[in-house]
């Protein structure tokens, strides 16, 4: 399921710029698909526990493949509704 890969790859520790790129990666790979978005928003404790940021504060991180990454129609389309 979706939300298996997004565990599996989530519970590890790691940047989130790295785990978006790599679950797009994973789902583009695993559904033979012709095109992912994705678009990820994360509170990230660890940097509200150091002062970097306010409590709160949610980290949006995105990754496109495919026709996503190819076709910029498609992609300012996916950007604007994930606001």
């Amino acid at each position: 399921t979706l939300v298996g890969f997004g565990v599996g790859v989530a519970r590890r520790p790691q940047v989130q710029e790295r785990m978006t790129e790599q679950l797009a990666t994973q789902l583009v790979e695993e559904f033979q698909a012709q095109g992912v978005a994705l678009v990820i928003a994360a509170v990230q404790t660890c940097r509200t526990s150091r002062g970097v940021c306010p409590p709160g504060s949610v980290c949006v991180t995105s990754a496109m493949k495919g026709c996503f990454r190819t076709k910029s129609s498609s992609r300012a389309e996916i950007m604007n509704n994930a606001r």
